[in-house]
């Protein structure tokens, strides 16, 4: 038997591109954002999907909603698909950060640098495998649509195709995108990477 997951990058919010969101509290989508999760519903009602997990971060529920209200099912919270730990840089604006040394480290070697206070990419990626294989062990009803975050997808993407996380800046995860994973007892594989629903 085998499972697809649609793995959703969160859709826009007024604050991408300017300021390092991460786990920040009342984020949640702008007017444009909100039409990108309505046509990512409409596409994504239509394959058939059977479950609807999220980032318990709001943005990414938000985006998970107007699927799972088009579809009669809940939207299932799943912590290990929660945005990256950023720690103290949490809320602080990027040009800001590209004056900080440890944020040139942090993007320069994914695999070890550590945001202060934060978690790794490599801890990161870790819990959401770790999800992945037990939704791909334990199949339920499926296909299944996940909204997740950019970071976390790609982790999970050079997981699947055995990179290393150095390598992240070489993937492109755009909002309100869909990564397609398929897995079963013969392991997991990409069908198809940063599709954006127009």
């Amino acid at each position: 038997m085998t499972t697809t997951l649609y793995l959703i990058r969160h859709a826009e919010h007024d604050l991408l591109g300017q300021t390092l969101c991460g786990r920040m509290e009342g984020v949640g989508l702008g007017e444009t954002g909100r039409a990108q999760a309505g046509r990512l519903a409409s596409r994504l009602a239509a394959l058939g999907v059977a479950r609807v997990f999220s980032s318990p971060v709001q943005r990414a529920v938000e985006t998970a909603a107007p699927l799972a209200q088009a579809l009669n099912l809940p939207v299932e919270v799943a912590p290990e698909l929660d945005e990256l730990d950023f720690g103290c840089w949490t809320g602080r604006r990027f040009e800001e950060l590209a004056e900080d040394p440890a944020w040139r480290v942090w993007n320069s070697d994914r695999g070890r640098a550590r945001p202060p206070s934060g978690e790794t990419m490599l801890e990161a990626q870790a819990r959401a495998s770790t999800w992945l294989h037990r939704l791909i062990r334990e199949p339920g009803p499926q296909p299944c649509a996940a909204v997740s975050h950019g970071d976390l997808i790609k982790a999970l993407v050079a997981h699947v195709l055995g990179l290393p996380l150095h390598f992240h800046d070489r993937l492109e995860i755009s909002p309100a995108s869909v990564t397609t994973m398929v897995g079963g007892d013969w392991g997991l594989k990409i069908h198809n990477l940063n599709e954006v629903v127009a």
